[in-house]
């Protein structure tokens, strides 16, 4: 397993825990991750997506929201909104990491740790955001 997928698996996890504890200030996000990994390549990337996803949450739900059609945030299973999230954060705001990588890679995600509908149902979501040519949505 590469880098980029390992920080990926430690950043949704803490997106998790601060989505169940309702925890998103500061350093709480990322609280976990020295105790999680002792590679620094890893817990870098993890730290840049968590920081991305706490401090830009409200414009990467605003945009989840707008193409995700009959679907509301905390209506979508906690696990697939925190996959959905990190891509969308990396879509909208990560112009050195390609947007298609982004979203093979949360599809993934899905696969390793959410239901088997999972991926096509983030696949749909992020293609749409991906192909609405703006830069944030």
């Amino acid at each position: 397993m590469g880098n980029r997928r390992r920080a990926r698996e430690l950043a949704l996890a803490c997106l998790y825990r601060a989505d169940l504890l309702e925890r998103w200030e500061g350093a709480c996000v990322e609280e976990p991750l020295g105790s999680w990994s002792d590679d620094e390549a890893v817990v870098e990337f993890a730290r840049r997506l968590l920081r991305g996803v706490r401090d830009h949450r409200g414009r990467i739900d605003a945009v989840v929201q707008a193409h995700a059609d009959h679907w509301t945030i905390p209506r979508m299973n906690i696990v697939d909104r925190n996959i959905m999230r990190m891509a969308a954060y990396e879509i909208l705001f990560c112009e050195d990491i390609p947007k298609k990588v982004s979203i093979y890679e949360a599809i993934e995600l899905a696969k390793r740790y959410s239901s088997k509908d999972a991926g096509s149902f983030l696949n749909g979501i992020l293609d749409r955001i991906e192909g609405s040519g703006s830069p944030h949505g």
